[in-house]
């Protein structure tokens, strides 16, 4: 999917892009797979603000996702790719042959009419999923199982995908996009090629509008507020933090903390984290 740029009919339009939806193939969602988003603005079930900075946005649908690939041994043809505002990732539509729809997250590559498998028994190529025991090391996949059974959770943002780089007894090691090294079972699943909208990075947003049609409110430095409202805030003009590292509205520390517990058992998992250094 390419990148489209916009005359400079104002001074915000100068710099933005967007996507130019080429892989696009349909504009309306399938009806069956639409389920209803109800907006919290980051409030919890007592009307508090717990997630700052979300509120507003265009009205939208959740297109549910087949992360799970389980119908196995049945082919399914691949109808349309279409766009999902949920997500980075353009999503694809499916129909098996038992007439079943769903939609996969639509790889890089993938065509209109080709056919896609699931199962032991599918051959290792693009949008087909199958267990990581049955894929050849040195493949690239994406929505990779963690638990088996329970659905693809790892790598399914735009561009995104993982190496297999070894089998050992009962994991798998992959190269992850962050760079980390990590072990997984290896009778968990993934699906073969990279996320497509490769090019999704390249977008610049450009004006604050359009950041608000996300459904993403404002964001304003501590350095900016008064006492009263940041540790971070008065001083006369501009003023370093004056504190021991920054910290967070309430206090807390943050801006490169390591907030991962390294007694979590799934630690021993992960070979080499993405700064490069070994798990103690």
């Amino acid at each position: 999917m390419g990148i489209k740029t916009y005359s400079p009919y104002t001074p915000s339009r100068r710099n933005m892009t967007g996507s130019d939806f080429s892989e696009i193939t349909c504009t309306t969602p399938e009806k069956s797979l639409l389920v209803s988003l109800k907006k919290n603005s980051g409030r919890n079930n007592q009307g508090k603000i717990t997630v700052r900075h979300q509120g507003g946005g265009s009205r939208r649908k959740y297109r549910i996702i087949d992360f799970k690939r389980n119908k196995d041994g049945i082919p399914a043809k691949v109808l349309t790719v279409e766009y999902d505002p949920n997500r980075t990732a353009n999503i694809a539509l499916i129909c098996y042959a038992d007439g079943t729809k769903n939609y996969i997250l639509a790889p890089a590559g993938l065509q209109i009419g080709w056919t896609v498998m699931n199962g032991e028994t599918a051959e290792p190529r693009i949008g087909n999923c199958l267990p990581l025991k049955n894929i050849p090391v040195g493949t690239m996949i994406h929505n990779i199982e963690l638990t088996p059974g329970k659905g693809g959770q790892l790598v399914r943002s735009a561009g995104n995908a993982a190496q297999l780089m070894a089998k050992e007894g009962k994991y798998a090691v992959l190269r992850l996009p962050s760079g980390e090294m990590r072990m997984v079972p290896i009778e968990g699943r993934a699906t073969i090629g990279q996320v497509g909208n490769i090019d999704h990075n390249l977008i610049n947003i450009g004006n604050a509008g359009r950041k608000r049609h996300m459904g993403i409110r404002p964001t304003v430095r501590g350095s900016v507020m008064n006492p009263h409202d940041h540790p971070h805030g008065g001083g006369e003009g501009k003023c370093p933090v004056g504190r021991p590292g920054p910290v967070t509205p309430w206090g807390k520390p943050a801006l490169g903390l390591k907030t991962r517990d390294n007694k979590k058992s799934s630690s021993k998992l992960i070979m080499r984290r993405r700064d490069g250094k070994a798990i103690k």
